[in-house]
């Protein structure tokens, strides 16, 4: 188990220092995030097309986790329907606030950010992009907060 844990933060750090997606998306839908417990901010771009999440990208300052979860998010929704993604965040909900246990074949490389769910206080920073990228999916030019 000490292996795999080692994993999971090695992919956490990674996704931390070298983020996939980052940056903004010209003609998509925007919303923001904001955790006002810890400041971490996020802002997530989306690019719909027929239907399906076309692009996904986010950009914003936070902990390792926020940033992590936002960047994998990115990744994780990227050619999936508004309905296939909100399936996504439920399962990727329950799993880090320990509701669920991990599953890799529900959820993908997102199992790395199960162990979350030992640190409740933490579990905003992994929700946080997800909130804002609901948001954005529906269209909502808003900012939505954890609190």
């Amino acid at each position: 188990m000490t292996d795999l844990r080692d994993l999971y933060q090695e992919v956490i750090l990674d996704h931390n220092k070298r983020p996939r997606n980052f940056g903004v998306i010209d003609g998509g839908s925007h919303a923001a995030g904001h955790n006002p417990m810890c400041g971490d901010r996020v802002s997530v771009y989306v690019r719909m097309e027929d239907g399906k999440v076309a692009e996904a990208r986010f950009t914003g300052n936070g902990c390792a986790i926020s940033k992590a979860s936002a960047s994998l998010m990115t990744e994780a929704v990227t050619g999936h329907t508004a309905a296939e993604v909100r399936d996504l965040f439920s399962t990727f909900q329950e799993t880090v606030t320990g509701k669920a246990e991990p599953d890799d074949e529900k959820i993908g490389k997102l199992v790395v950010l199960s162990g979350v769910s030992e640190y409740p206080s933490r579990v905003k920073c992994a929700m946080l992009a997800w909130h804002a990228l609901q948001a954005a999916i529906e269209g909502a030019d808003a900012t939505v907060s954890t609190e």
